[in-house]
């Protein structure tokens, strides 16, 4: 309630757009107007990617990031739409569930070789290539698109090998772009977003940064870490309002998010990243998509996800970041409360 900010002590302004941090003075222009801090926290967060054949065709293109997004994407759901889905990652698998279970024939363009590969790796995404296919998604892998054309009602989209789609509308996925352009210009160090420490402080000691837009020293993970899931932004805010206020609370919540798709729901903790894990166990019944997995670097759990397993997500949370005797953790034999060493 707009009300709540004043009561509080809250001086909002909406519809403000900070043009300048002045590091030395500690001042932010905003406005026509020159704000003091004694401490600044920077939340700019992300935008969508755009795809300039897309954007320069002239067919009708969607991105999804806000409220509005969504319902003028969900107004054009039909049966028999025939939508181009450009990009296999959460936004684009999201909504291709979306538009399955209302009728639209879905497309699905994808540069790798399965949808999500970077994030779940070749294991469990060809878990999840499986299911869209299973629900008639035309999911095509390792496509490269050379052309996207506009002619009257129709989209003309042409890949590498010559072949051709033909969709009445694009929705575009190709991930976020961090909106760090404020930071740069100030001077803060830069690096897949605006680079901090585990106390989510940049390079200046006065300046903090959080959510989608900090690359976050990650005191459990041991690596610098930007996730864009709004859990993160979450666990971010509390930690920087301690810390704003003088504390010293470190960053060290492990990442989570959660999809639904079709019948399948899962919740991921942790971060196995394209490089970050040698070993993946499945436990369970991949195929009827119930089950666990476990992404581990050497005898450490990084990741760890259950997929419609929902009473596992407790013992998900406990054991990731651990270290465990392989052995026992792809025993299924072996109890996952008995499975961390020690």
């Amino acid at each position: 309630d707009p009300s709540w900010y004043a009561e509080h002590d809250v001086d909002l302004r909406t519809g403000t757009r900070g043009d300048r941090i002045d590091l030395a003075a500690r001042t932010v222009q905003a406005g026509g107007e020159s704000i003091p801090y004694d401490r600044l926290l920077i939340a700019t967060g992300a935008r969508p990617r755009r795809l300039a054949l897309a954007d320069d065709s002239g067919a009708p293109v969607s991105y999804l990031r806000t409220m509005d997004d969504s319902t003028s994407l969900r107004s054009l759901f039909r049966p028999g739409l025939r939508l181009g889905v450009i990009g296999g990652g959460w936004i684009g698998l999201e909504a291709t569930s979306a538009a399955r279970d209302a009728g639209v024939d879905v497309t699905v363009l994808e540069s790798l070789d399965l949808p999500l590969l970077r994030v779940l790796g070749p294991e469990v995404a060809q878990v999840i290539a499986d299911l869209h296919r299973e629900h008639g998604v035309d999911l095509r892998t390792g496509v490269e698109i050379t052309d996207i054309k506009s002619s009257g009602d129709e989209v003309t989209v042409t890949m590498g090998d010559g072949s051709t789609a033909i969709f009445d509308h694009l929705l575009v996925g190709v991930g976020v772009q961090p909106n760090t352009e404020l930071a740069e210009a100030a001077g803060l160090t830069i690096d897949n977003g605006i680079r901090t420490d585990a106390h989510l402080r940049t390079s200046d000691e006065a300046v903090f940064a959080v959510g989608d837009v900090a690359n976050v020293d990650h005191p459990v993970l041991g690596r610098p870490l930007r996730v864009e899931h709004w859990d993160t932004a979450i666990q971010h805010g509390k930690v920087a309002a301690a810390n704003l206020a003088g504390g010293d609370r470190l960053a060290d919540a492990l990442p989570y998010f959660f999809t639904d798709q079709y019948d399948f729901g899962m919740e991921y903790v942790g971060n196995a990243g394209p490089d970050g894990y040698d070993r993946v166990i499945l436990r369970g019944d991949p195929a009827g998509r119930v089950f666990t997995a476990w992404w581990l670097a050497g005898n450490r759990v990084v990741a760890g996800m259950q997929s419609n397993d929902w009473d596992a997500i407790d013992d998900v949370r406990r054991i990731v970041g651990s270290e465990v005797d392989p052995e026992r953790l792809a025993d299924e034999g072996v109890a996952l409360s008995d499975v961390v060493a020690g």
